[in-house]
């Protein structure tokens, strides 16, 4: 090693190099989205077979609107009857610390409850982090940017179900 190496090279070499900031870590990865014209950010979740189209936009005393597939809408309260699905609805609001900020209007297709709740989870997850970069590190911690990829596994032909074979006769 050469005299001349100065103390920051010796610093990478040995480890010791100086930690980030918590404000340089916490820096946005990518650049915030714009809104469109109407000032909606948008957010697409998917859980199972249901699909959750979500759009958000900053309102005070802010509500969520369930649209559903004939056109009519439902208030987050009168569409999931389970306080389980509701929580899991609105968590990533919470996570944020934003409950009763935004508008949310989500449009819900396939699946069950359970699933369209997860899917409107990730969904609004997804918009927050479109609006404000800097979530995503409390949203990755809570698990609520990752989708959850499993599948019912399908019936196989000469079987009762996906794996459960007819009972065996030996005569």
């Amino acid at each position: 090693m050469s005299s001349m190496m100065s103390s920051l090279d010796l610093g990478k070499i040995a480890g010791t190099e100086k930690p980030q900031t918590p404000a340089e870590q916490a820096a946005p990865r990518r650049p915030a989205k714009p809104a469109d014209k109407r000032g909606w950010w948008w957010g697409t979740g998917r859980r199972k077979t249901a699909v959750a189209r979500v759009r958000l936009r900053p309102k005070e005393g802010g509500s969520v609107t369930i649209v559903r597939n004939d056109g009519k809408s439902k208030t987050l309260e009168e569409y999931f009857t389970e306080l389980r699905d509701r929580n899991d609805c609105v968590a990533p609001l919470k996570v944020a610390g934003l409950e009763g900020k935004f508008e949310i209007v989500v449009r819900l297709q396939g699946g069950g409850t359970m699933g369209q709740a997860q899917a409107m989870r990730l969904g609004v997850a997804r918009a927050l982090v479109g609006m404000d970069p800097a979530l995503h590190p409390a949203m990755r911690e809570a698990g609520f940017v990752s989708r959850d990829a499993r599948e019912v596994e399908r019936k196989k032909y000469g079987q009762a179900g996906a794996r459960r074979r007819f009972q065996f006769s030996k005569r």
